[in-house]
């Protein structure tokens, strides 16, 4: 047994990582459990085993007391010094109780000990692996799916993918490929737990690191993500560089680098746009594609009134109130939306900005609800 057990415990100090002297430690304090259970002992034991030798004993363990309680953990003062005349009271006196048949008893110990010991490396080597890849994105095949999660094959490890966490306008059929976010890693006593998204802004910041090399780099930084799974979601970048257009950057040449995006999520739609260090700009700039007359900025509240031409009114709200919400939830300001004619008669824009002109022909977006908006920031993110 003593060799195939040293060369298990090599191979598996190589191939797993687990030092020999642990797995050593564990199988000896294993084996004092099974001594005991095995042979219905009580009293305090040592197990020694040294597997170069290929040797193993059992050794009780007794205290040396004046007043002996329980034989099977004292021994007298007396009784200590016919086996040593240099035991003193407090002592430990050890004798050898190896069984003569605990060999057998030992081999199956030591397999379980060291079956367990590699299981449990290698769900610790499987968290240490995932636990440094929290917020990020990997590729993962659909495996199974029931009524609570979906479960995501990602290698060593299954991920859970949660209802909450789906983008419900996606159908996933198993051996599907698909691109998840790592949300959150545990510990648990089945091994490591790898949660996953579909829906996280962080998703969409990875895509976008992944397609622009700009953004990879540091050149172009993207300052914050509003986003409704699986609709539409905004961006806003910013360039360190000002030989560099953050937006056409995320754009690419003909629109391929976005589109690339949008496909990966089924065709959410992305807008993109240039973040300001001015809320009155950011906040225009937001509301893309809606042109933008004016932007009054209440500090004391964090808000803004926006003016934007009367047949640009629908579309900077957009459907039920979504692009306005997406703007507010980008640029963290509350967004009060007025028509150019309802903001002359509040008498908050009162004159025509000559410098603004609109094109005749654009086309006017019909408004199926009342002339005034005040459109706020959701609470949740």
């Amino acid at each position: 047994m003593a060799n195939d057990l040293l060369d298990a415990l090599l191979t598996l100090e190589k191939q797993k990582g687990i030092s020999r002297d642990v797995l050593i430690e564990a199988i000896e304090a294993a084996l004092v459990t099974a001594y005991k259970r095995n042979f219905n002992q009580a009293q305090n034991v040592r197990v020694d085993l040294n597997i170069d030798k290929g040797t193993m004993f059992v050794y009780s363990r007794k205290d040396v007391m004046e007043e002996v309680l329980d034989e099977r953990l004292h021994i007298s003062l007396e009784d200590a010094r016919q086996i040593n005349p240099a035991f003193e009271l407090g002592d430990i006196v050890e004798q050898e109780v190896t069984p003569r048949n605990f060999g057998r008893i030992a081999a199956q110990t030591a397999k379980q000990v060291v079956t367990q010991r590699v299981r449990e490396a290698e769900r610790g080597m499987i968290y240490d692996e995932y636990v440094d890849r929290e917020e990020d994105i990997v590729n993962g095949i659909v495996e199974r799916l029931d009524s609570r999660n979906i479960y995501v094959g990602l290698g060593k490890v299954e991920a859970a993918l949660p209802v909450n966490e789906q983008i419900q306008t996606e159908t996933y059929r198993p051996h599907e490929r698909i691109k998840v976010y790592i949300t959150k890693v545990e510990r648990t006593t089945r091994g490591p737990q790898v949660f996953v998204s579909r829906t996280h802004p962080g998703l969409l910041r990875r895509l976008f690191e992944m397609e622009v090399p700009e953004i990879y780099d540091g050149i172009v930084e993207i300052k914050s993500i509003a986003r409704e799974a699986g609709d539409r979601s905004k961006i806003s970048v910013v360039a360190h560089n000002e030989d560099v257009d953050p937006v056409g950057s995320c754009v690419g040449a003909k629109g391929s680098r976005v589109q690339t995006i949008v496909n990966e999520l089924n065709g959410e739609k992305i807008d993109i746009v240039e973040w300001s260090e001015d809320p009155a700009i950011f906040v225009a700039n937001a509301l893309s594609p809606s042109k933008v007359l004016d932007v009054q900025v209440h500090e004391e509240n964090k808000s803004t009134t926006v003016v934007v031409p009367d047949y640009q009114l629908s579309l900077a709200i957009g459907k039920r109130g979504q692009n306005a919400r997406l703007a507010a939830k980008l640029t963290g300001w509350k967004i009060d939306i007025k028509s150019e004619t309802d903001a002359r008669e509040l008498g908050i824009y009162p004159t025509v900005q000559d410098s603004l002109n609109y094109d005749s022909e654009d086309e006017e977006y019909e408004t199926d609800s009342e002339d005034n908006f005040d459109l706020y920031k959701d609470d949740e993110e």
